[in-house]
């Protein structure tokens, strides 16, 4: 991690983060923001991390997750929140958020699941993982289940294992093209913007 771009209104909390993370990422600078619309002036291909609270002065930070993912889709995005409902929780998911953290865990905690980023390990908190866990095994509602075809089910299974677009093809015996095309249609039918929520929704439909 070379630039690291942490929002947070609060003062105290925003050095904490910054302390702890500077522990993990020893040779990131970084960029400090206390709004959204502080922040969008500071959102650019050049950030490698970005460190969001949820409940900013100006806006949630949903807003803020969809346009950094829009500029860097393969850069990490990270929630510290306080807040761990529902309402909070998966329209972060859905506007593309890799990870969420809850701050009132320890710092070695923290630290820890921030690490695992690097080896492509979702960082989440414990509480989080259980909701997740929780919102999946409610029943589906047939009437709003997402109708996909097998090929599309496919790409879809192999994307969330963290096939690239050239290894789906490759496993499909179709052209890379074509893979994208499948993935564009997923994207758009199941309604999500990154491969994390792709993994959810396929563990959903029983499909990893």
């Amino acid at each position: 991690m070379d630039k690291i771009l942490v929002v947070e209104d609060q003062t105290e909390i925003r050095a904490w983060i910054i302390r702890f993370v500077a522990e993990v990422f020893t040779h990131a600078r970084f960029v400090e923001a206390v709004s959204v619309e502080q922040a969008r002036q500071y959102i650019d291909s050049s950030i490698d991390l970005l460190l969001v609270d949820l409940s900013l002065p100006d806006g949630r930070g949903d807003e803020l997750i969809r346009l950094f993912k829009h500029i860097n889709p393969d850069v990490p995005c990270v929630v510290i929140s306080s807040f761990e409902d529902d309402d909070f929780l998966f329209p972060a998911l859905k506007a593309g958020a890799d990870g969420y953290l809850l701050k009132d865990q320890t710092e070695e905690e923290l630290k820890s699941l921030l690490m695992g980023i690097v080896n492509g390990k979702p960082p989440l908190s414990p509480a989080i993982a259980y909701r997740l866990f929780d919102f999946f095994r409610k029943p589906a509602d047939d009437e709003t289940e997402v109708k996909l075809t097998d090929r599309e089910k496919e790409t879809l299974r192999l994307i969330a294992k963290g096939y690239s677009v050239k290894e789906c093809a490759r496993k499909m015996e179709i052209s890379p093209h074509t893979v994208a095309g499948y993935i564009k249609e997923v994207y758009r039918k199941l309604q999500v913007n990154s491969r994390a929520e792709v993994a959810l929704e396929a563990a959903r439909l029983g499909l990893n």
